[in-house]
């Protein structure tokens, strides 16, 4: 029996046996490059975390007229899953910290956390088509860094920096650069004249002030 042939576009003849291989190649290639194209789709897991909490952000300032108290009370969640806040108060206390205690540590790290909320809740106030959006993710040390910026149809851009460290809980935001600014380090300037003067009680009681203010 003859062998039989297919036809191609520009008309060449080929083995019929040749064709059915070289598309069972091209399978066979295709589904072993099927994960690592579904890998490479995949979002990075520091920039999962850095949208999510955006993502709560945006929902805050769409329900802005609510109140601040209203938007503190939304993010509360938002900011625990987001943030490794036990590190950052650890960071922004500075040296001092090591001289107090696990009680104080604790408390302290729990007024951060509300101050930082009532924070967010209090500049992201309203929605007039603003946008968050991801301009990469790099690799620095062991942490990431998640580049991304807040646009506005007005024509303004600021540029956001989120440094994160992977934890047990997943990756976590330890710092935000805001237009280059570090929040973390402005904290830390914040915070060295109540703790030099009154130590661990003394920024306990600066930081309830200072969230008081922004919840008012």
């Amino acid at each position: 029996m003859e062998r039989g042939v297919v036809i191609s576009k520009d008309r060449k003849s080929v083995p019929a046996g040749s064709a059915c291989g070289l598309a069972a190649a091209l399978a066979a290639v295709a589904i072993i490059l099927s994960p690592v194209a579904a890998a490479a789709a995949a979002a990075d897991p520091a920039q999962t975390r850095v949208e999510a909490f955006d993502n709560a952000l945006l929902a805050a300032m769409k329900s802005g007229s609510a109140g601040v108290k209203a938007r503190d009370r939304d993010l509360t969640p938002a900011v625990e899953s987001a943030f490794d806040i036990p590190t950052m108060t650890r960071f922004a206390v500075g040296p001092p910290w090591a001289s107090m205690t696990e009680a104080q540590h604790a408390e302290l790290s729990r007024a951060f956390a509300r101050y930082t909320t009532a924070n967010y809740a209090k500049n992201f106030d309203s929605y007039s088509g603003q946008k968050f959006v991801i301009q990469g993710v790099t690799a620095r040390g062991t942490d990431k860094i998640v580049q991304a910026q807040l646009t506005s149809p007005h024509g303004s851009t600021n540029n956001l920096i989120y440094r994160l460290h992977e934890t047990p809980e997943g990756w976590k935001i330890i710092d935000v650069y805001y237009n280059g600014i570090s929040q973390l380090t402005t904290r830390r300037s914040d915070f060295a004249g109540p703790v030099a003067s009154g130590g661990a009680s003394g920024l306990l009681s600066h930081l309830e002030e200072l969230t008081a203010k922004l919840l008012a």
